[in-house]
C-alpha cells in the first residue's frame, strides 16, 4: 500500500552541550543562519557551525560570564559583552582578538554592528548606550536618557540611526549623524526586549513583556499596529525577507503576523521552549534555545506556514480569505536608501562628526592594560575541517558566508511508523515489546488523578480570589492568596498587577515583601523571575516614598496620616533590608538569573547608606 510522504512543518535539528557550566546568552548569523556563537558563565565565546555537533572555534579573553553575543552583518567578526562591562572583539578568519573595549559599569545588555561602518554599538544595565570605533578602539558617542536596562540596540538597514529598547518602557530613535534623539516611543507598558527594522520601508518592529507585538511608522513616528495573541513575554521577532509578515518566537510556538489591517495568520507548534533567537535563511526559519548548558536548535518550513489570506484570530469565519488592503506596503511609505557602492565615504563622515561630539575622555589609545587583555585572548581552533570550509582567508573584498541548503525536513512522525509497519508488516504480531492500547493509556494516566486534584484546588482557590478582586479591592485580593499557603496562587496574582504599575500601592508592599522572599529562593524560575519583577517595581515605585518618610524630621502636632506612612515605610525598610542580604547572596553566585539579581543588587545599595 502507497503512503504519502508528508514532511514536518517545524522539526528539532540537534542538541549540544555548549559550554561546560550554564550557557548565558547565545546569537545566529542571520546572514547565513547556519552559525552560531554562545557565550557561558565559564567565560568564553564557542562558535558553531548550525546543525553540526562539534565546535568550531572556542574565543577566550573574558574574566566575568559572558552576557551578550553578536555577529557583524558579514560574519567575519564576533563580539561578546560580560557582565563586568567589557566588550572584546575577534576576528573570525584570522582566528585572533581584534579589540577590547572598556567603559561601561555593568552588564551588557545589548549589542549590534553598524550594516556598513566599522562600528558597534553596545547596551548596559548601567543605561548608558556608546558607540564604538573597532578600528580606532575607543568610544565616539555615549547616548542617554533611558532610565533602566538597554536591552535591545538594533541600526536601521541605511545605518542613519540607532533604535534602543529598555526595561523602562520605551523605544528611543537615535540620529547618529547629529548626535541626538529623533523622537521616543512610550505606548508599551513593560520592558520591551526586542526590535526588528522592516528590511525596506520606515518600519519598527518591538516585542515587550507586556505580552504585546507594536509597530512603529518611522515616518509619521506614530504606532500603525498592536498584537494582542502572545501568551507571554515577546523574546524574538524576525521579519520575512521580502517584508511580507512578521515572525514572532513564542514559548513552544510560532506565530506569523501581519499589519495594516492587524492580523495572525498562522499559529505553528514548535518544541523550542524559550526561543532566544530566530534566522531566516532558503524558506526556512532557524531558532534556537538554551537550558543550563545545553543549546537547542528548531527549523520551520516556511513554505508550510501562512503568510497571507485567512486569519486564526477569529477575525474571519469559515476560512474565508482577508481582502487585501487597497495599498501595498511599498506604497505605503518610504524605502531605505543604500549605498550604491562601498561605505567608505559614509563611514569616514559619520566618523568625523562622531569625534567632534565624542565627550571628554571617551576615546582613547590603547593602553598596556589593554595589551595585556588582548595578548590573554585566544582563538582556539577546535573543528580545523568547519574552520577552513566556514572562514576561509579573503580572497576579495567582500567575502558572503558560504552558500548553503535547506535542513531537510523529516517525515510526519504517524507517517514513519505507517511506513515501519507497512515495512516489517509479517514480523509485527512477534514484537513483545510494542504496548496495547490498554496498556499505554494506562502509563499516559498515571499520575492523572492526583493533577486533577491539585489542578481542581488551584482553580477553586483562584475563583475565590476573583470574587474578591471584583470588588476593586487589590489588597485584600493579595492578603487571601497569601492565606491560601499557596505560591502558586501568589504568583498568579504578581503576574497580573506586575503589568500594571498604576494597581501597587504602599500598603500591598507590606503584604508582599515577605511573599517575594520565598519566591526569590524558590526551585521553579518562573516564580524567582516574577518574585524579581515585583520586588524592581517596588523599589524603584516607592524606595523615593520610603526614603523620604524615614529620613524627614519630627512633625508638629499628631498628623495621623503620616505616623500611618511611617509605620508602613518602617515596615517596608525593615523587609527590604531582608531582601537585600538575600539579593546580595544570589547576585554573588553565578546562576542563571545572575545578571536580575546584579542589577537588583544596584537599585538595593541605598538600603546601607
Amino acid at each position: 500500500m502507497a503512503v504519502a510522504n508528508t514532511t514536518k512543518t517545524s522539526w528539532k535539528l540537534q542538541e549540544i552541550v555548549a559550554h561546560s557550566s550554564n550557557v548565558s546568552c547565545l546569537a545566529l548569523g542571520k546572514s547565513s543562519g547556519r552559525l552560531l556563537a554562545t557565550g557561558g558563565e565559564d567565560c568564553r565565546v564557542n562558535i558553531w557551525a548550525v546543525s553540526k555537533p562539534n565546535c568550531i572555534m572556542s574565543l577566550t579573553g573574558h574574566n566575568n560570564p559572558v552576557s551578550c553575543v553578536q555577529f557583524n552583518n558579514s560574519e567575519e567578526q564576533v563580539v561578546a559583552g560580560s557582565q563586568s562591562g567589557s566588550l572584546r572583539v575577534w576576528d573570525l578568519e584570522a582566528a585572533k582578538i581584534l579589540r577590547t573595549l572598556m567603559g561601561h559599569k555593568a552588564n551588557i545588555c545589548s549589542l549590534d554592528f553598524h550594516p556598513f561602518g566599522e562600528y558597534l554599538a553596545s547596551g548596559s544595565m548601567d543605561t548608558n548606550i556608546k558607540l564604538w570605533d573597532v578600528r580606532r578602539k575607543g568610544c565616539v558617542f555615549r547616548y542617554k536618557g533611558h532610565t533602566q536596562a538597554v536591552r535591545c540596540l538594533a541600526f536601521s538597514p541605511d545605518g542613519k540611526w540607532l533604535a534602543s529598547a529598555s526595561d523602562d518602557s520605551t523605544i528611543k530613535l537615535w540620529d547618529l549623524t547629529a548626535g541626538k534623539m529623533i523622537t521616543e516611543f512610550t505606548a508599551h507598558t513593560g520592558a520591551v526586549n526586542i526590535m526588528q527594522f522592516h528590511p525596506n520601508e520606515y518600519l519598527l518592529a518591538s516585542g515587550s513583556s507586556d505580552r504585546t507585538i507594536k509597530l512603529w511608522d518611522l515616518e509619521k513616528f506614530k504606532m500603525i499596529g498592536s498584537s494582542e495573541g502572545e501568551t507571554g513575554p515577546v523574546r524574538c521577532l524576525a521579519f520575512n525577507l521580502d517584508g511580507c509578515c512578521l515572525y514572532s518566537g513564542a514559548v513552544d510556538s510560532l506565530r506569523v503576523y501581519g499589519w495594516e489591517p492587524d492580523r495572525c495568520f498562522d499559529l505553528v507548534p514548535v518544541g523550542w521552549g524559550k526561543v532566544a533567537d530566530l534566522a531566516v535563511c532558503n524558506h526556512q526559519l532557524i531558532g534556537v534555545s538554551y537550558n543550563l548548558t545545553n543549546v537547542s536548535s528548531y527549523v520551520v518550513d516556511l513554505m508550510r506556514v501562512k503568510k497571507s489570506g485567512s486569519v486564526i484570530q477569529g477575525m474571519i469565519q469559515d476560512d474565508q480569505p482577508l481582502p487585501e488592503p487597497s495599498l501595498k506596503g511599498s506604497t505605503l511609505r518610504r524605502n531605505y536608501d543604500r549605498p550604491l557602492t562601498t561605505c567608505n565615504a559614509q563611514r569616514v563622515k559619520q566618523s568625523s562628526v562622531s569625534e567632534r561630539r565624542s565627550p571628554e575622555g571617551e576615546r582613547r589609545s590603547p593602553s598596556s592594560e589593554d595589551e595585556k587583555d588582548e595578548k590573554e585572548s585566544s582563538a582556539e581552533i577546535r573543528n580545523p575541517e568547519d574552520y577552513k570550509e566556514i572562514f576561509q582567508p579573503k580572497s576579495s573584498i567582500s567575502r558572503t558566508p558560504p552558500k548553503s541548503e535547506p535542513f531537510p525536513a523529516p517525515l510526519e512522525d504517524d507517517v514513519s511508523m505507517r511506513v515501519f509497519l507497512s515495512t516489517f508488516q509479517p514480523a509485527r504480531n512477534n514484537r513483545p515489546s510494542v504496548l496495547s492500547d490498554d496498556e499505554a493509556l494506562a502509563q499516559i494516566r498515571k499520575g492523572h488523578d492526583t493533577m486533577c486534584v491539585m489542578l481542581t484546588s488551584r482553580h477553586k482557590n483562584l475563583d475565590t480570589i476573583r470574587s474578591v478582586w471584583g470588588s476593586g479591592d487589590v489588597k485584600t485580593s493579595l492578603d487571601s492568596a497569601v492565606s491560601m499557603k499557596d505560591l502558586s496562587i501568589v504568583v498568579d496574582i504578581l503576574n497580573i498587577i506586575n503589568l500594571k504599575a498604576s494597581l501597587w500601592k504602599l500598603d500591598l508592599c507590606t503584604s508582599i515583601l515577605p511573599q517575594i522572599e520565598e519566591l526569590l529562593q524558590s526551585k521553579y524560575e518562573s516564580y524567582v523571575q516574577t518574585g524579581c519583577t515585583s520586588l524592581k517595581l517596588i523599589l524603584k515605585r516607592f524606595w523615593p516614598l520610603i526614603s523620604d518618610t524615614l529620613t524627614a524630621p519630627p512633625s508638629v502636632g499628631v498628623d495621623i496620616t503620616r505616623e500611618e506612612r511611617h509605620q508602613k515605610c518602617k515596615a517596608c525598610f525593615k523587609q527590604l533590608k531582608n531582601l537585600s542580604n538575600v539579593v546580595k547572596n544570589k547576585a554573588d553566585k553565578v546562576g542563571r538569573h545572575g545578571s536580575t539579581f546584579k542589577e537588583l543588587q544596584l537599585l538595593m545599595a541605598p538600603l546601607d547608606y
